[in-house]
């Protein structure tokens, strides 16, 4: 059984509509035919070459992406181009390529309500309301109090391998009861984690001088805990794929099998 392109992109914006992408984010189809038949979908968190790869073995038509493919500083698909031999792929293999960035980030069963449902935050409400029931981020409260460091391994224990570690900033045996959760780059929410009275923030790509200045600063009292961005989003890719199932029986949804995340090796730098 098939499925048109385009009547699954209606189901798509039932579940992220293109209106709550930020203002930045260039979110949808990226290329394919509306008429296109679709009968195997592949969900992923980075639309890479070797993933497009992946897709054509698994005789999908489609690959949602959560990262857009073509976002910024993107002036040429030409062949020969990282981006250009993506597209030049897609196209001659006709797998059609749409991305949900942003817009599943807000949303009541999206990116960080996942990884807070996953934490076990319970409660939670948007960290910035964007509307009713949505916004970015997510903040509430774990059933029972918990150190920073056992609440660091808790993550651990629930994000996929990746080589980027887990880093802790602040006291890790700070007993911590309300969290404050962005899934992916949480950097620019820091400050409204810090007034929403979360005890720790947990997100990726912390930046250093952010992240130090909030440390030093004895009138706040909040600790952060950074996670690998792939990590982070790709707990979404399953309970999305579950969603959609029931939405249309149709077509096989299934989570793509590569990991993405770029960091090849850790190593841990002597401490004195």
């Amino acid at each position: 059984m098939t499925t048109k392109l385009a009547e699954l992109l209606t189901v798509f914006e039932t579940l992220w509509p293109v209106s709550g992408a930020d203002d930045w984010d260039e979110v949808g189809l990226a290329s394919g035919s509306l008429d296109q038949p679709i009968s195997k979908v592949l969900f992923c968190v980075d639309p890479t070459l070797a993933v497009l790869q992946e897709a054509k073995s698994k005789s999908c038509q489609l690959v949602v992406s959560h990262h857009p493919l073509l976002l910024e500083g993107v002036h040429s698909v030409a062949q020969g181009e990282l981006k250009g031999d993506i597209v030049s792929y897609a196209i001659t293999n006709s797998i059609a390529l749409f991305a949900a960035h942003t817009n599943a980030d807000i949303v009541p069963g999206g990116v960080s309500d996942v990884l807070a449902n996953q934490i076990g935050i319970k409660n939670t409400v948007p960290l910035v309301p964007t509307g009713k029931d949505s916004g970015h981020g997510r903040v509430g409260n774990l059933d029972q109090a918990i150190t920073v460091g056992d609440l660091a391994q808790r993550i651990k224990e629930i994000l996929p391998a990746t080589h980027a570690p887990i880093r802790v900033a602040g006291e890790p045996t700070k007993i911590v009861t309300k969290i404050a959760v962005v899934g992916g780059s949480g950097s620019s929410f820091l400050a409204d984690a810090i007034t929403a009275g979360a005890e720790c923030f947990v997100t990726s790509d912390l930046k250093h001088h952010a992240t130090l200045d909030v440390i030093c600063d004895q009138s706040v009292e909040i600790c952060l805990i950074d996670i690998s961005h792939f990590a982070a989003e790709s707990l979404w890719l399953k309970p999305a794929v579950t969603e959609i199932s029931k939405l249309v029986p149709a077509v096989e949804f299934i989570v793509s099998e590569l990991s993405t995340d770029p960091w090849s090796l850790s190593i841990q730098g002597k401490l004195s």
